[in-house]
């Protein structure tokens, strides 16, 4: 399916923007054009529900067959410790890129202050502080971070489960199978809300061209650019990076999460490509025992995308205001978007509320957001899929460090059809539309 989804989500892209186009010039701006955009959101909206009713289950199921199959603590914490100082060092480099291109370009200084607060009055400015973060992680109830869909609280019940069953041994067989029945049941289910996924591709971007029309592309089209420019500098500088760890295989890796990515940059919605990214992390050849535990961490703790963002608009609305900061000034609003942004994965908009919070904190105007605000759906499109090449090279380059990463090329997985459950030799084939997804559930000698 793959192949064609591409197509249809890039055809998806293409008619949202037409659509939208041909909205805003019959209507302008008028209730009846948003009353248009509304109903073609619809779509993108029961995706995006869809989409949240898979994630629980899915990170749950897949976080602890990863630990049990780890089999022991040392491994988890020393897959823990590469992750947390990979996503270190690759928070400090977007950020000082954001922050070098904004000194480079001084994208402010040509677009002046002339905005009103008003449009910033529903943006929130204030983070949580450090306790209140650190209680954050900790569920009070499973069922709640369930509920809630949590991901860092989901994570750290999910370590502890998968533990506590690689503790209990043959006592756990039972458990254990019904989680990795579970991820073959949720990757199923994947696959079916996954059709609709162009159909929500269209919906999104048709609703935001019918509000906003292609000319806010033209006003602030110079912004767009620049920000764009960046971003593929941070491409270069990831699969750069990853090419150390993988070699030319990078690149495989970048053809297979085209998909996610594409739904990604889209939706303008991380949650919305996981389950699809999972499953193309298998088609590659990362074991989802490193993957399940990898991508739920990245999606809270290695937004290089956002990163980059963050620093490039804080700058951007200090340059517009007139406001001269000195380079120690901008290294100490670095160090403090590193540390600010990694408490808030789950509030909505989270790269604004970010920006927000850190204008107040260092006496900058905060209704300096009204100026980005008519674009942040373009500009969060970009950083949103940037996200995504992150974690993937993130999550490959630490399978590799593992030596856990058997790199399957395209042509390797159009096998011929094979039934839809097999349980043998430790290994579990799952059929989706064709083609066969492998889920190592034998651990492998000397590990």
């Amino acid at each position: 399916m793959t192949n064609n989804q591409t197509k249809y989500i890039i055809v998806g892209m293409l008619l949202g923007v037409a659509v939208g186009f041909i909205v805003n010039l019959i209507f302008g701006d008028t209730d009846m054009a948003v009353k248009i955009a509304d109903i073609m959101k619809l779509f993108a909206d029961i995706f995006m529900r869809l989409i949240k009713m898979i994630i629980a289950p899915l990170i749950i199921a897949t976080i602890i067959t990863g630990i049990a199959h780890l089999g022991d603590s040392a491994a988890l914490g020393r897959i823990g410790t590469r992750a947390i100082i990979w996503f270190l060092c690759a928070s400090i480099i977007s950020l000082s890129l954001g922050m070098l291109l904004a000194n480079l370009f001084q994208p402010g200084q040509e677009l002046g202050a002339k905005v009103s607060a008003e449009a910033a009055e529903n943006i929130a400015t204030t983070l949580p502080n450090f306790r209140e973060f650190v209680l954050k992680i900790f569920p009070t109830s499973a069922f709640d971070a369930l509920a809630t869909n949590n991901v860092l609280q989901l994570l750290v019940f999910s370590i502890f489960a998968g533990v506590a069953l690689s503790a209990l041994g043959s006592k756990g067989d039972l458990i254990f199978r019904g989680c990795e029945q579970l991820t073959e049941l949720m990757l199923v289910i994947t696959d079916y809300v996954m059709r609709f996924a162009p159909i929500a591709v269209f919906g999104a971007l048709a609703a935001v061209v019918s509000t906003k029309g292609l000319g806010i592309l033209w006003t602030y089209g110079k912004l767009i650019c620049e920000f764009y420019l960046g971003l593929g500098l941070l491409w270069g500088i990831l699969i750069a990076v990853g090419f150390v760890f993988l070699g030319r295989s990078v690149l495989t890796l970048i053809a297979y999460v085209r998909e996610p990515f594409l739904i990604a940059f889209s939706t303008a919605s991380s949650e919305a490509a996981l389950p699809k990214f999972l499953e193309q992390l298998d088609r590659f050849g990362v074991p989802r025992r490193i993957s399940g535990f990898m991508l739920p961490l990245g999606y809270s703790f290695n937004l290089d995308g956002s990163m980059m963002y963050m620093s490039f608009a804080t700058l951007f609305i200090a340059q517009a205001y007139g406001v001269d900061l000195s380079w120690q000034k901008q290294i100490i609003i670095l160090l403090t978007l590193m540390v600010t942004s990694k408490g808030i994965a789950s509030v909505p908009r989270a790269s604004l509320v970010v920006v927000t919070a850190t204008l107040s904190s260092f006496g900058l105007p905060v209704e300096g957001v009204a100026l980005i605000l008519g674009i942040d759906q373009i500009l969060d499109m970009g950083r949103t899929g940037t996200n995504i090449i992150g974690n993937a090279v993130a999550t490959a380059s630490i399978a590799k460090w593992e030596g856990m990463l058997e790199v399957r090329e395209p042509a390797e997985m159009e096998l011929p059809h094979a039934p839809s459950h097999t349980i043998a030799g430790g290994r579990a084939g799952l059929e989706l539309d064709g083609s066969v997804l492998d889920y190592e559930t034998k651990k492998r000698d000397g590990e």
